[in-house]
Formats: C-alpha cells, sequence, structure tokens
C-alpha cells in the first residue's frame, strides 16, 4: 500500500508524434507518461530533475513502479497486453521477450532506422487468429519457421549485445541479413501484406533492408540505416516511399525511456503546443 498526499488538481496537456493505431506503442507510451506525470505530481515518486539539468530520469523502484500503473492502462485500453510496450517505454532500451518473461537487454546500441507507416489497418486479433490456424493446420511445416524466427531474435541480441564493446561496421551487414529472413518467415506464416512487400522493394532499390513491425499484414515496417548510409540514400528512399502513399520518419531505436524534461529542454514544436493550451 501506497501512503502519500492526495493528488492536486491538474490539467493535463498531452502531444504526440506517435501515429495512434499503427502498431507503434502509441497508447503504451501515453500510459506510461501520465503514470509518470501523475505519481511524480501526488509525492508517490520523487521529482529527480536538479536545478540547471535538461532532463532526469528516475530510480529502479520508482520506474517498477511507474511501469505497474503504466501497464494498468494498458490494461483498461487493450484489455489483455502482454506488458511488453509499456516495459519499453519505461525503461527504454531493448528488452527481451519468450513465454511472458521480459529481461531488459543490457547494454545495446542505439540504431538508426526509417520507420515507415504503410497506413493499411489490421486486426491484430484476425492476424493472431490466422497464424493459430495455420499451425494447427500445418504443424511439421509451421513450427520448424516459429523454431527459426526464435532463432533470429536470439541471434540478433547477441549481435546487439556484442555491438556497445567492438563498435566494427561488420555487424551491420548480418543485422540486414536477419532482417531479409526474419520479413520472408513473416510472409509464410501469414502477417505479410503487399504494402509490406512494396516497401521492402523500394528500400531494397536503394541498398536498404526492411522487415515489417508489430502485428504485420499492414501498419509500420522498419529500415535499417548503418551509421554509414548516404543522406542522399536516405532521402531517396524517403521520397519513393512516400510516393507510395506511406508516411515515414527517420528515428532511432534502443534509445533511453520515460525522462522528466525541464521546459527549456523541450523542442519549439512541443512548447508551441503547450502554449497554445
Amino acid at each position: 500500500c501506497l501512503c502519500f498526499r492526495d493528488v492536486p488538481s491538474v490539467d493535463i496537456l498531452v502531444w504526440s508524434e506517435l501515429p495512434t493505431g499503427a502498431g507503434l506503442g502509441s497508447s503504451a507510451a501515453y500510459a506510461v507518461c501520465l503514470a509518470a506525470a501523475l505519481l511524480t505530481v501526488c509525492g508517490a515518486i520523487s521529482c529527480p530533475l536538479k536545478e540547471g539539468e535538461s532532463t532526469a530520469r528516475w530510480t529502479e523502484e520508482e520506474m517498477t513502479l511507474i511501469n505497474s500503473w503504466a501497464f494498468q492502462g494498458e490494461r483498461v485500453i487493450h484489455g489483455n497486453p502482454s506488458g511488453v510496450d509499456n516495459a519499453v517505454g519505461t525503461w527504454g532500451g531493448a528488452l527481451r521477450y519468450q513465454s511472458g518473461k521480459i529481461t531488459p537487454l543490457k547494454r545495446v546500441p542505439t540504431l538508426r532506422i526509417l520507420l515507415t507507416n504503410t497506413k493499411v489497418p489490421r486486426s491484430t486479433k484476425v492476424l493472431v487468429a490466422g497464424v493459430k490456424e495455420k499451425i494447427l493446420k500445418f504443424p511439421a511445416i509451421m513450427n520448424p519457421v516459429l523454431d527459426s524466427i526464435d532463432a533470429i531474435s536470439q541471434e540478433c541480441q547477441s549481435v546487439l549485445e556484442a555491438m556497445p564493446a567492438n563498435p566494427s561496421p561488420e555487424y551491420y551487414p548480418v543485422l540486414e541479413e536477419l532482417f531479409d529472413i526474419n520479413q520472408h518467415h513473416l510472409n509464410v506464416i501469414g502477417v505479410g501484406h503487399p504494402s509490406l512487400d512494396r516497401l521492402c522493394r523500394v528500400t531494397a532499390s536503394h541498398g536498404l533492408h526492411s522487415k515489417l513491425t508489430g502485428a504485420g499484414g499492414g501498419g509500420c515496417g522498419i529500415t535499417l540505416l548503418r551509421p554509414d548510409t548516404s543522406p542522399l540514400a536516405v532521402e531517396a528512399a524517403k521520397r519513393d516511399l512516400c510516393a507510395c502513399g506511406f508516411e515515414c520518419w527517420e528515428t532511432n531505436i534502443g534509445a533511453p525511456g520515460v525522462t522528466l524534461h525541464s521546459s527549456s529542454s523541450l523542442n519549439a514544436e512541443v512548447l508551441h503546443a503547450l502554449s497554445e493550451s
């Protein structure tokens, strides 16, 4: 049981660049930020920002509390969530999820990616049901494919954990090959979509490697960018993806999780949104 003072009367303004319903965990990002803000204002967790600092993060114990409340928020929104999205939103970095168990990975690099929304709507529930049906119909064919996907995840984890200590460019071709194999497997189990095939073809024409992310069946794809990928190649790929009617952002994965920012450290767009309220 937590004992702390009453929650004060607060106005909450939410501003986000994440598209909703695209399989990017926007509801979890919302739940994590809301939990952190409310727990801070009611005194259940500290305000870690010291004078002169632009950003600060909470203690491990406090983040565990933020995560547990964010998970309750996800349950309200989704009914029966895995807990992965809110855990990533809270701790950041990279996590391993297997059989309901979530383990944070130690020291992983921040990877540059293109994130592309095909804008093709999909139902996670329908896609999951389709995969289950295929496994029941062809167990001898489908189970080895799932084992292979598991092996890809484990190989990817080994590569990511080796990268910070030895930032060699030789790791990127391995990750690119794992992206390609994984994407083919995801098509085999039935969660691909012609829009995602098109995304992979377009980026391949610029020497880049992509795979679906989220539930598949449309939604979003990610494209790995090497540190030495030419800005011209990235711009050309973005232009061609937008010409397909897709929406495209350049971003990072493996970044820090929930963070408290001083108002002076916010970018102009966020400050403008806050001033309009």
